[in-house]
């Protein structure tokens, strides 16, 4: 039996969003991270490991909250999206930030997957037009942007695995 069009294109959604088809995952990039390291800013690097995985974890959030929230209020830009700090502060881990965005992506998958959301229907509290399709897309590419920073990053500390 062929797949709807809207079915295959969730679908492709869903496998963006876990990444790995052409790239490495979240999951990857984080694995094995010595934590002594995750506030280390090499040379040339203007943030940490700690302060690329926040980030991912804050702009998915946003993002996810801005698709689903009618209540959503804009972060300020761009301080609301960066940790200043490069390690984490006492009321954050590095452990509790990746679970944080494996959860946001699983929700998003969720989300995406779900015949109930309509990937075309304008959100109504966004301000040009935005959609349910354009926002996973933009958590799809912006978590993949920084997945490949991540990984750079480990090669400058000679921390992976290649």
């Amino acid at each position: 039996m062929a797949k709807t069009d809207d079915a295959a294109l969730r679908e492709q959604l869903v496998a963006l969003l876990k990444g790995g088809n052409a790239h490495a995952t979240f999951a990857d990039a984080v694995a094995d991270f010595p934590a002594k390291r995750i506030s280390e800013r090499p040379a040339g690097i203007p943030y940490s490991a700690w302060q690329l995985v926040e980030h991912i974890r804050i702009a998915l959030h946003d993002l996810l909250e801005f698709a689903t929230n009618s209540e959503y209020v804009e972060l300020d830009w761009p301080s609301g999206y960066w940790p200043k700090d490069a390690a984490p502060g006492k009321d954050a881990s590095w452990g509790a930030t990746v679970k944080a965005v494996q959860a946001d992506l699983k929700s998003f998958e969720a989300l995406v997957h779900s015949s109930d959301s309509n990937l075309y229907a304008t959100i109504p509290w966004g301000k040009n037009g935005e959609t349910l399709l354009r926002e996973a897309l933009l958590a799809a590419d912006h978590t993949s942007y920084h997945v490949g920073e991540l990984i750079l990053l480990r090669r400058v500390l000679g921390i992976w695995k290649s």
